[in-house]
């Protein structure tokens, strides 16, 4: 059975206009699928339909079924039973994520007290634990600062803890590693790809640029004007794309192989 199981997704506004229409794709347990296309292609908001978080005006119809729960038309109380647990999302910029006002081991604390019952000593051995897998220094220095005192790389690694705390089955990451640098992204997709293979997590990564999902994934489907244009494993994507848009993105990736490597490709 896939984790993710998207049919015949369609986002329309208000008004009418379509801004997805007609994307079907599929994750199994433990497998680590990439979303790609240029901004304005739907991606983002295909991953905001997948957790029901469409903003309002938006509406999905077609299929959603997330862990053997149908998403599209899903109360809230059924919904909140799937975030966090069943999965979870880290965006393109954590402080989205984060509370500005609220000390940072706080943030993780939430979703283990409310998802896993701890409290005390043992909660917060679980914060700093959750601090220190994510390989951040000074773990109970972090937990007691906010979000605008730590580094931009530093509140991502927050915000990915925050995501991991309670073991969800799939990963959402939304352009996770865009606003850092090239030497702290390469840094957050290492350690990204490392802990999804420890914990054997499905994974949907969100990327205008195939170079960095082509280190995280396994598998790529490409995106343009709401629409999946192309789909495949990443090396036949890399090495043989059929779709003249695909071969843009490709070419475009290529120019990046210095500081990503294109798997070999």
């Amino acid at each position: 059975m896939n984790i993710l199981d998207v049919r015949d997704l369609g986002i329309r506004t208000a008004d009418g206009r379509t801004l997805v229409d007609g994307l079907s794709l599929t994750i199994a347990p433990g497998e680590r699928l990439g979303l790609i296309g240029e901004s304005g292609s739907g991606k983002s908001l295909t991953t905001l339909a997948v957790l029901g978080l469409l903003p309002d005006g938006m509406t999905a119809t077609g299929g959603v079924e997330l862990a053997g729960t149908q998403i599209v038309g899903a109360s809230e109380k059924q919904l909140r039973g799937v975030r966090g647990r069943d999965a979870a999302i880290v965006f393109q910029e954590p402080l989205t994520a984060l509370d500005p006002l609220m000390r940072v081991g706080r943030q993780i604390a939430e979703p283990l007290s409310r998802r896993r019952g701890l409290r005390g000593a043992e909660l917060k051995r679980a914060v700093v634990d959750a601090l220190e897998q994510v390989r951040l220094p000074e773990p109970d220095r972090i937990a007691r600062a906010f979000p605008h005192e730590i580094s931009g790389g530093q509140r991502q690694r927050v915000a990915l803890a925050m995501a991991l705390a309670c073991d969800p089955k799939l990963l959402i990451a939304d352009e996770p590693t865009t606003a850092l640098d090239v030497t702290v992204q390469s840094d957050m997709l290492d350690l990204l790809d490392t802990l999804v293979r420890e914990r054997d997590m499905a994974v949907l990564f969100v990327s205008h640029d195939l170079a960095v999902v082509s280190k995280v994934t396994d598998r790529v489907v490409v995106m343009k004007d709401g629409r999946v244009v192309e789909e495949g494993d990443v090396r036949t994507i890399v090495r043989e794309p059929r779709e003249e848009y695909t071969k843009a993105l490709v070419a475009s990736a290529r120019q990046l192989e210095s500081a990503l490597d294109l798997r070999n490709a």
